[in-house]
């Protein structure tokens, strides 16, 4: 059914066509990627979807607002990501018409949770005969972080550049550690809907609200969630740069080992932590004397080591792996196994292996690690590691730090090892630390990464980046950290708290339908 006009009480609407409106919001998503770092121009993240959403209110069919949020999402994501071409043409061998068409097919791919946030919401709309205000203000903007949430986790997830990471920086920031990334996209969406009432009888109330919004968020950031426990810990923190196309040739792997060996006996500190997969050989596969003469130098100087490696508990079973090797050996190597692991890089989805041999990506079917894993202690500090792409997973984080493994007390800081050498020199770098700044916010704990290329950087439990290294070069990070304790409402609840409002928003509106269909009509 189609109808000329949303809402009888509506202004008219301008006559544009559904292409032309999904051409306007396919480019204003695609704009979004400068929300996000490196750029850092958070407002045109809350332009974008004040845009979207008012293509799709003027939008005259669930079909037609179904097509302009996909174009929308397919924009965000193609332009957002374009990042995997080099992944898979540079490194993993796939032809560039292919490596183009896959970015851009990922993007359509996502595009399909735009269509069902804006078909859902419009159909929402005309089913409770909806006002401006409760659209823009309560429906809108649930439904579109809603299935951001379930962008996140269905099929495996893949929640990079969900649009809550925008705002690591902006006034809603305060918030990260109440409702997480999903929240501030929430929120962030709310003002994107207070914006189009501007011009509307409601605009007082709706700018009282964005500035509402903004202002509780600068309060928020004046909380102190968590509190420091023992004493800093000096780290190093290895940037290995080893280029993606000599990383596995079996002819560099032994000159690889021997720069890893000299960086981490060059000098002592309680934590001392190398890349992703620095080591691409299994520890039963490594010189006799490799490891022992890295533990001696570890004994010796009272230093522990984090080293990212291959292990195998069978030879079927091959994972991701960093082991700690503590300055001590008597209570023997920690082990942590990469449990969020990365579609077709990591695992094969059933039916892609066609697609997975198309590309020179070498490993493609690991074995996750368990949900729940203990964390590395070192002195007064205990580290919990996650690998690469697992930092984007934040409910993930927050459950081992609620639930630690083997009774032990929650980890006082974070530690991401990762290799984004795959990716060249993108906005992908940045994009990640961005990721790992939104985990140190939610979580109020440190986050240390030690990469291949970048960004090797520290970030402190507020989320900002104390030191950091230049991107594609070798370095090792000296720095000295200090570990945190206490929970932040996020740790306890994870989403939660984002979805118990994100559904009070949507029964708000059901009740606003309710009552204003239920009042006396004038005689």
């Amino acid at each position: 059914m189609r109808f000329r006009r949303a809402n009888p009480n509506d202004p008219p609407k301008p006559q544009r066509s559904t292409r032309g409106r999904m051409l306007i919001t396919g480019l204003a998503g695609a704009l979004c990627v400068f929300a996000f770092a490196p750029f850092g121009w958070w407002p045109l993240e809350i332009l974008g979807l004040a845009t979207l959403f008012y293509q799709v209110l003027r939008s005259t069919s669930v079909k037609a607002a179904a097509l302009i949020g996909w174009a929308f999402v397919a924009g965000w994501t193609s332009a957002g990501v374009h990042w995997l071409y080099v992944s898979m043409h540079t490194y993993g061998g796939m032809p560039a018409p292919l490596a183009a068409a896959a970015v851009l097919l990922l993007g359509a791919a996502m595009g399909v949770y735009g269509a069902l946030a804006m078909g859902s919401a419009w159909w929402l709309r005309q089913r409770w005969t909806l006002p401006l205000p409760a659209a823009n203000l309560l429906v809108l903007p649930a439904v579109w972080a809603l299935f951001e949430w379930v962008r996140g986790w269905l099929f495996t997830g893949f929640p990079w550049l969900s649009s809550g990471y925008a705002h690591n920086h902006s006034p809603l920031a305060g918030f990260a550690p109440v409702i997480g990334v999903y929240g501030l996209g929430w929120l962030a969406a709310v003002i994107a809907g207070a914006l189009l009432l501007l011009l509307h009888r409601s605009r007082v109330r709706a700018a009282v609200l964005a500035v509402a919004i903004g202002l509780a968020g600068a309060g928020l950031s004046f909380l102190q969630w968590t509190y420091p426990e023992g004493k800093p810990i000096s780290v190093r923190l290895l940037q290995g740069n080893v280029p993606q196309n000599e990383k596995f040739d079996g002819a560099k792997v032994l000159t690889t080992m021997k720069l890893y060996q000299d960086a981490i006996t060059a000098a002592p500190a309680d934590l001392i932590a190398t890349p992703e997969t620095a080591i691409i050989t299994l520890p039963q596969q490594l010189p006799p004397d490799y490891l022992p003469g890295i533990a001696q130098f570890l004994n010796k100087t009272n230093s522990n080591l984090i080293l990212g490696i291959f292990t195998a508990d069978s030879q079927t079973a091959y994972f991701n792996s960093v082991i700690g090797i503590p300055a001590k050996l008597g209570s023997g190597y920690y082990r942590y196994d990469k449990h969020h692991l990365v579609p077709y890089g990591e695992f094969i989805p059933y039916g892609f292996r066609w697609f997975v041999n198309l590309m020179s990506i070498p490993l493609g079917d690991m074995t996750s690690g368990r949900e729940i894993q203990p964390a590395f202690p070192i002195k007064d500090q205990r580290v919990l590691p996650n690998i690469c792409y697992e930092d984007l997973f934040g409910e993930e984080i927050a459950a081992q730090l609620n639930h630690p493994a083997m009774d032990q007390k929650p980890a006082t800081m974070l530690l991401n090892t990762s290799n984004l050498a795959w990716f060249g020199d993108t906005i992908a770098i940045p994009q990640h630390l961005q990721i790992s700044q939104m985990r140190s916010l939610e979580t109020g704990r440190p986050m240390l990464r030690a990469t291949n290329t970048g960004a090797t950087a520290v970030i402190n439990g507020e989320g900002k980046v104390v030191q950091q290294l230049p991107v594609n070069t070798f370095g090792t990070l000296a720095a000295t950290v200090q570990g945190m304790a206490g929970s932040t409402p996020y740790i306890i609840w994870g989403n939660k708290l984002f979805l118990v409002l994100t559904a009070l928003s949507l029964a708000g509106a059901w009740f606003w339908a309710r009552r204003s269909k239920n009042q006396p009509k004038a005689a």
